[in-house]
């Protein structure tokens, strides 16, 4: 568990906010070593964070110490060097539409001041939020150019002494909810949580990683080993750097907040399940055929058909048989697939999934009854169940009607009850993702052979669910792997 820790140049800065014991000077951080010794997370406002300067110093021995800074150098540099922050089409078209209300001329540049994330212009708060993640900074002025495409002509660093009174009350409420730990009591149970876990979850999705009483049954388990984990959602991201550890239970996608945040807590050398190396392999269905091939898992056979260059129905029945399964690259949950029995079937797949990605996965039907799921974490099988299809249909989950899918049933399995090939091709599958939680999805041909379908990153666990044979001892056991990893890490209270 760490505390905050506010740099300024001269302690008269903070006179116009509320009283609090955890401001410093710059010059005292740097000449008191006994701070190496803490787990701090250090929020520098100094007014020159140039090279060289003391301010720039304080965010480099900051790392040096251990401590979580904001900015860090990385950031500092990035900012002097002008690297520009790249935002995607949706948010461009957000700055766009902005710019576009105010009735501007052809060469008008508009200003955003960014605090902690956040921003008085109500229209831009998604923005606002997006250039925080790239630019862990407290306070910046973003300069956006009036054009439809990439708006952002500048970003710099703000300093106190630049705050009118008004937004002197904006950076105060905005410090606040980043971290409410500066000027509020802490809460009785975190003092004797010796780490805090962030849990990433969107209360609306349809088909979460996990159900609401499994997540609770993290957070009880959590307590168990010292842990005092919290819920956040998408609003709460820019308090990310309070937390020693990140889990991931949303759907993960690339382009997706989920994937943000994951890199960004591993900049940050936080804990984080699962981290963005394994999100970028496991959410392509394309990579993983290529690696599976490589290291000669067995796998359904397959074929990648190309948008720019299709091969036939016929061409492609020759090498997998018929019925044949079209998947999009990055599809979950049963979606972004399509069986396909003849050529009218397979040109109507393909001009559906051509509107998604240009590289599509053909694979061979192997119907069975149930698909094996081996939950595998740091390289160990931890828990298996059956999923069966759903009723009358050829996947797991019927997509028929979209509002409201069906899935079959499920039965928990002791893992001593699995079949050997399928935990070892499991186990290994997982291991070429690498040592965070997976859920790989195996078909059993017989008794001595089975196949690897995919690797998944943050699998699905529901408590009655996946816990069916472990119980509370599943939660508890991802858990301790993360104190394990926190403690690696040297993060103790």
């Amino acid at each position: 568990m760490q505390s905050t820790l506010i740099l300024l140049d001269s302690l008269v800065q903070w006179k116009p906010y509320y009283e609090t014991e955890t401001i410093t000077t710059a010059a005292d951080y740097l000449q008191n070593e006994d701070l190496s010794k803490q787990p701090l997370l250090v929020i520098n406002l100094c007014n020159d964070l140039n090279y060289h300067t003391e301010g720039y110093y304080c965010s480099l021995l900051a790392q040096a110490r251990g401590h979580k800074a904001i900015p860090d150098v990385d950031v500092l540099n990035r900012i002097r060097n002008g690297t520009l922050v790249r935002m995607d089409d949706p948010l461009q078209k957000i700055c766009y539409k902005w710019t576009q209300s105010r009735e501007p001329d052809q060469n008008d540049l508009f200003e955003m001041d960014v605090f902690f994330g956040t921003t008085s212009e109500p229209e831009l708060s998604k923005v606002a939020r997006f250039i925080f993640d790239q630019l862990p900074c407290p306070m910046l002025r973003v300069t956006f150019g009036n054009r439809q495409k990439n708006q952002i002509e500048s970003v710099r660093l703000l300093s106190l002494n630049e705050l009118t009174d008004k937004q002197q009350d904006e950076f105060a409420i905005a410090l606040d909810n980043f971290n409410k730990k500066i000027w509020r009591q802490p809460r009785q149970h975190k003092t004797t949580s010796r780490y805090d876990l962030a849990i990433l979850y969107d209360p609306a999705e349809q088909l979460p990683p996990s159900n609401k009483a499994a997540l609770n049954k993290f957070i009880s388990q959590a307590k168990k080993v010292n842990i005092n984990a919290e819920l956040i959602t998408e609003e709460d991201t820019t308090r990310l750097l309070e937390f020693d550890g990140l889990f991931i239970r949303q759907t993960t996608a690339l382009n997706h907040i989920t994937y943000q945040l994951a890199q960004k807590a591993w900049q940050a050398d936080m804990v984080v399940i699962d981290d963005p190396l394994s999100i970028i392999r496991c959410t392509n269905k394309v990579y993983l055929k290529e690696l599976m091939d490589r290291e000669k898992i067995p796998t359904p056979k397959s074929k990648l058909i190309f948008k720019s260059n299709r091969i036939t129905f016929e061409e492609v029945s020759k090498l997998l048989g018929t019925p044949i399964i079209l998947k999009v690259p990055d599809g979950s949950f049963s979606i972004g697939m399509h069986k396909v029995d003849n050529e009218d079937e397979y040109e109507k797949a393909l001009g559906l999934l051509s509107e998604k990605a240009s590289v599509f996965l053909a694979q061979e039907f192997m119907p069975t009854e149930f698909d094996w799921r081996i939950g595998v974490i740091n390289g160990e099988a931890l828990y298996a169940c059956k999923y069966y299809m759903a009723r009358g249909h050829w996947q797991i989950y019927n997509h028929q009607d979209p509002n409201k899918p069906r899935s079959g049933t499920y039965e928990s399995v002791p893992m001593s009850k699995v079949p050997r090939h399928v935990v070892r091709h499991a186990v290994r599958a997982a291991s070429l993702i690498g040592k965070g939680l997976y859920g790989v999805d195996v078909k059993e041909i017989d008794e001595r052979r089975s196949v690897v379908i995919e690797v998944n990153d943050n699998p699905s666990i529901d408590q009655g669910v996946e816990d069916g044979i472990l119980g509370d001892e599943l939660y508890r056991l991802i858990m301790r792997e993360f104190v394990n990893r926190m403690e690696q890490k040297g993060r103790k209270a």
